[in-house]
C-alpha cells in the first residue's frame, strides 16, 4: 500500500489534485493511503514552495500544478 500526501492549502488544484489522485487509484484497484496536508509550516517544513505538492512514501514527486492523469497512473 501506497502512502500519500497531497499537501495544499485547499486551494482548487490541491482538490483537484487529490480527486484524480482517488479517480486513479480506484479505477487500477491500486491500495493507498490518502492524507491532506493543509497546515503551511508542515508543507514548507517537506521543501513544497508550490502547492498542490505530491509526496509518496517520503518522497516529493510532484510540486505546483494538477498533475497529468498519465503521470498519477505511473506513480501506481
Amino acid at each position: 500500500m501506497k502512502n500519500i500526501k497531497v499537501l495544499g492549502t485547499g486551494c482548487a488544484n490541491c482538490t483537484a489534485t487529490l480527486k484524480l489522485i482517488e479517480q486513479v487509484a480506484a479505477a487500477r484497484g491500486a491500495a493507498i493511503e490518502l492524507e491532506k496536508v493543509e497546515d503551511i509550516a508542515r508543507i514548507l517544513g517537506y521543501g513544497v514552495m508550490s502547492t498542490p505538492g505530491v509526496m509518496i512514501d517520503g518522497k516529493i514527486v510532484h510540486a505546483g500544478g494538477v498533475p497529468a492523469k498519465s503521470t498519477v497512473e505511473g506513480w501506481l
